[in-house]
């Protein structure tokens, strides 16, 4: 059974920095592409940051040089480092990945993790 197990979340106030984390657990080959949503005024949800098989990184504005998504393919885990937090910034965070279950699998499977609150205080 493949699960997303999300921790790192908390209140901080505004000005601090939080670190998420996103790990795949149970047995699988790789995390293909992972990132991390948040729900947004007016839309379902909003991209935070995602992250390719080939590292390649995309941010929402209005995250882009506060917020830093990187990955550990030995730990199964994406991460999201968030600096400089702001009370907009507050939310559940949700993080995706998905994963090639064996070595010679030829399709990703789509996984989502429970969310993690953020917090963050003016």
């Amino acid at each position: 059974q493949v699960q997303l197990v999300e921790s790192g979340g908390g209140l901080v106030q505004a000005g601090d920095s939080l670190r998420l984390s996103c790990e795949a657990s149970g047995s699988i080959f790789s995390i293909f592409a992972g990132g991390w949503y948040r729900p947004a005024p007016g839309k379902q949800r909003e991209l935070v940051a995602s992250i390719t098989s080939s590292g390649d990184t995309n941010y929402a504005d209005a995250v882009k040089g506060r917020f830093t998504i990187s990955r550990d393919n030995a730990k199964n885990t994406v991460y999201l480092q968030m600096n400089s937090l702001k009370p907009e910034d507050t939310a559940v965070y949700y993080c995706y990945a998905d994963i090639l279950i064996t070595a010679t699998s030829k399709f990703t499977v789509h996984y989502w993790g429970q969310g993690t609150q953020v917090t963050v205080s003016s």
